[in-house]
């Protein structure tokens, strides 16, 4: 066995050794440290080398029984070392190099005719065979082994055993250290046999690796010999021309209506895909084109339907009110069949949220009969998305306009264009630039797509855009678009909507039946007044959600369960003839009742009066007790209807179904009500107030109407007096006011000012007090110019010491000359006044049309009046109880 010496000293030592032919040396183990796996590899870096070890440390660390080594020969620092008996260390004699007295080891006496010893070392020997049969690396240690140490005996065919073995050191070290024969031979035994395991586990894994790398080289050869054979036989051509024959079996059926140009660049493309090699990259970009080419829709429209009725009925059925949206798109329709084609449109949809902005667009597809594809773009910074990638980029893809056609599978789908509003801006480019092509009819006849890179004909495709805000979108793309402004939902309307649609698709969802509850009007008026008070409905569908998954589990804590029911057939037999005299009837009822667990129950009635009873007096007379025994019918509960002859009149059916009366008796469960009483224990604590503060606005204080995201709001200008005196006339503003409305104060400071001097020359009011304006609530951001006449009539009512007329509210904004200027959100801001019971409102003039517009039962009960000049705004809020104005 070779061993490297680094010890220069010892190294040294053996070379003189070998030169005075005394070539011997102690070869000995090294005991592991202390705590540390024998078996664990560890890194050397973290152990002290023995190298380092010195004198009675390092005669510490070895173990004790060792070999006498001959020293063959040394070559550098190698010495190559022959075993031939054991030694066992006795004292030190030198410290360095190593230097001790040791005894001579033999072996323990034994007889060699002992039986069991022989057959240990014949077991030995087989194994020993086995393993030399299963690995040829240890014969030449066989013929090593006889050369130098002569014939096998019993120890040294354990010592060789254990030698070959493999085994670790500590292992080895034992059957070192044993001078028992027998035992030896047991220890060395142990480790052939588990060496035998290792050969197999080796054959096992090569056997393994083997089979698998044949096995696939087998299969591959046997692949390409079919290939071949089938295409000498004609049976399958290669992929490049499976690939072509798919693409012209696809464009053969739009060929007719395919434009010209598509065809022709087709066909260069596939006379392309013939040249190339399959395994390289432009193969590939040439066989996805051609994919993308071949799979659109060209010329394929799907057929429409023009019927304005039908159109109609679609539309009622999934939106209520909506009247301007839906009289639009039925002037669409009607402008189609009178043409007798339809071309594409590009429609607008804004409004706050929750207002059914995108679900309006599917149920238009719907009506139209045309497919329906939705993307968003909010948040879209990338051009490519709308334009397509270039074809030269690796994953390069169409924009969405083709990924649609491909998509819906007609040239002329309906497209919803998502948050229109919301197109974001990158290094990409400017996306909202890019729709401008899309959107524009004139233009979008040639839109083209830059993966395509061939014109494609989108003037058919009629897109619905929807947006919060209009005034986000680039005034050129806005352009292009036909704005339909959905405002919002009065009361009335959200209370249809509630009823009609959300109730009755939120109890569908939740698996509960009509019967079993009940929302009140009072309680949905109280749910949309103090919860849901924005001009959508999609926090009211939250509410009304919340509310019937409280209910569901309520009924299911309770007992009941509206799976469907095993099959049954129900049997009632009369004994007696009924009071008219008929034959006996056989009759099945499947009678269901959430309540019960949908207990199947039947009742036969014998009075003919009673035959217009309601189910529920069925169920009542059917597990009612008191029932006379000669008047009820014997029942039984049938599963199999083959049973049905032997089971009829039988004690068994009679007693089963008693059990089930009482089962049914005893898990009757009351309909769930849901009123105003009980609605906070469902939905929790009202989030809105009474935006009504005043019952009769106070002297200072005036009622505006303002537009906000959610819709309309009523808001309170108050203004107070702080001090007064000579020369103080000064304002402040509070209410976390914007720039905009700082400046409208400002403006009615002055316009009140010099109304104040026309009205009451003597009132010096403004030129001597110091007058704070604020709006509540203070935490909530306000801008905008319409609260300016409401900012000058508050002013003049602390000037002046008089209250406004009861029950007013208005708006307007107000130039220094005291004309009043339009404002938007006439709906948004009539809802709100309804909403707070103001019976009259003050509109600027040039609002009326806009007001006219407004459905009539937004209008019903109002007294609005509309006003050019502040002056008139004056004669309306300070007049008596009696004014005039138009309703």
């Amino acid at each position: 066995m070779p061993i490297y010496v680094k010890d220069q000293k010892l190294l040294q030592a053996l070379v003189e050794n070998r030169k005075r032919s005394i070539p011997y040396a102690g070869a000995f183990l090294v005991k592991d440290e202390e705590g540390t796996d024998p078996n664990i590899v560890t890194s050397s870096d973290s152990e002290k080398s023995i190298d380092d070890l010195k004198g009675k440390e390092l005669l510490q660390r070895l173990h004790e029984v060792g070999t006498l080594a001959q020293i063959t020969s040394i070559q550098g620092d190698q010495v190559v070392l022959l075993g031939h008996r054991r030694l066992k260390i006795t004292e030190m004699v030198q410290e360095d190099p190593l230097t001790v007295k040791v005894d001579h080891l033999k072996e323990n006496p034994y007889n060699k005719d002992d039986d069991v010893i022989k057959a240990t070392s014949f077991e030995v020997i087989s194994t020993l065979r086995e393993v030399l049969r299963q690995s040829s690396l240890w014969k030449d240690h066989v013929q090593t082994y006889t050369q130098h140490i002569g014939d096998f005996n019993y120890p040294r065919l354990a010592d060789f055993g254990a030698a070959i073995s493999g085994a670790n050191k500590i292992l080895c070290q034992e059957v070192l250290e044993e001078l028992d024969v027998y035992k030896r031979l047991k220890l060395t035994l142990e480790l052939v046999k588990k060496e035998i395991e290792i050969s197999k586990l080796q054959q096992s894994i090569a056997k393994a690796i083997e089979e698998k790398i044949s096995g696939d080289q087998r299969r591959y050869l046997l692949n390409e010999q079919l290939k071949a054979i089938k295409k000498e036989l004609g049976l399958e051509t290669d992929d490049k021309t499976a690939l072509s024959a798919k693409f012209r079996e696809r464009i053969e059926a739009k060929k007719e209506k395919c434009p010209p140009h598509v065809l022709q660049v087709i066909e260069e493309e596939l006379t392309k895909l013939q040249l190339l090699e399959a395994s390289s990259s432009e193969f590939n970009v040439t066989r996805n084109y051609l994919d993308w080419l071949t799979v659109l829709p060209w010329g394929n429209y799907s057929d429409e339907n023009f019927d304005v009725h039908h159109a109609q009925q679609i539309l009622d059925e999934d939106h209520y009110g909506l009247s301007d949206v839906k009289e639009r798109i039925l002037e669409f329709i009607a402008v189609g069949k009178l043409r007798g084609t339809s071309q594409g449109k590009i429609i607008c949809l804004s409004g706050p949220p929750g207002v059914g902005k995108t679900s309006i667009g599917r149920s238009i597809a719907r009506a139209l009969n045309r497919k329906f594809y939705r993307f968003s773009v909010g948040g879209l910074a990338d051009v490519a998305e709308i334009k397509g990638h270039r074809r030269t980029y690796v994953g390069a893809m169409p924009g969405k306009m083709v990924q649609c056609l491909k998509s819906v599978g007609t040239a002329n789908p309906l497209v919803l264009i998502d948050e229109i509003d919301k197109l974001g801006r990158g290094h990409s480019g400017d996306p909202a630039s890019a729709l401008l092509e899309l959107l524009d009819p004139e233009q979008n006849v040639n839109f083209l797509d830059h993966y395509l890179d061939v014109p494609i004909d989108l003037s058919k495709v009629l897109f619905v855009c929807t947006a919060n805000v209009i005034e986000m979108i680039p005034n050129p793309l806005l352009d292009r678009m036909e704005i339909i402004a959905i405002a919002g939902y009065i009361t009335d309307e959200k209370m249809h909507i509630a009823r009609d649609y959300l109730e009755k698709n939120t109890r569908e969802a939740c698996g509960i039946k009509p019967e079993q509850v009940e929302v009140t009007d009072a309680a949905l008026l109280a749910l949309i007044e103090s919860y849901c008070r924005e001009a959508g409905v999609r926090n009211l569908q939250k509410q009304i959600e919340k509310i019937y998954r409280k209910i569901a589990l309520q009924l299911v804590r309770q007992g009941v369960s509206n799976e469907p029911a095993q099959e049954a057939a129900i049997v009632t037999v009369n004994e007696e003839p009924n009071a008219g005299g008929s034959a006996n009837k056989l009759k099945d009822e499947n009678m269901q009742d959430p309540a019960t667990e949908n207990v199947a129950m039947t009742s036969n009635i014998t009075d003919p009066a009673s035959n217009e009873a309601s189910e529920l007096d069925l169920l009542k007379k059917t597990v009612d007790h008191d029932v006379h025994p000669a008047e009820t019918p014997k029942e039984a509960v049938l599963t199999d209807p083959a049973q049905l002859t032997d089971k009829l009149c039988t004690p068994e059916g009679n007693n089963g179904m008693e059990g089930a009366k009482e089962e049914t008796a005893g898990k009757t469960v009351e309909k769930v009500v849901i009123d105003t009483s009980n609605l906070g224990d469902y939905v929790g604590k009202p989030v809105f107030q009474a935006e009504r503060i005043y019952e009769q606005t106070p002297v200072g204080v005036v009622m505006g109407l303002a537009w906000t995201a959610m819709g309309g709001s009523t808001l309170y200008i108050e203004t107070t007096k702080v001090e007064e005196g000579d020369g103080k006339g000064a304002l402040v503003l509070t209410g976390q006011l914007g720039d905009v409305m700082k400046e409208s104060a400002q403006i009615a400071h002055t316009v009140g000012r010099a109304i104040l001097q026309d009205k009451e020359s003597n009132n010096l009011f403004f030129a001597n007090s110091k007058v704070h304006l604020h709006v509540p609530a203070g935490s909530t951001p306000k801008d905008g110019p319409s609260a300016g006449c409401t900012m000058i009539t508050s002013m003049l009512s602390l000037a002046m010491g008089k209250p406004v007329k009861k029950d007013l509210a208005m708006t307007g904004e107000v130039t220094l000359t005291g004309r009043i200027l339009p404002i938007g959100g006439v709906k948004e801001k009539t809802i709100a006044a309804r909403r707070s019971a103001v019976k009259t409102i003050i509109f600027p003039a040039a609002n009326k049309r806009d007001f006219d517009e407004l459905a009539a039962n937004v209008k019903e009960g109002l007294e609005v009046h509309f006003v050019d000049t502040y002056n008139e705004i004056f004669d309306l809020a300070f007049q008596s109880e009696s004014g005039t104005g138009t309703s």
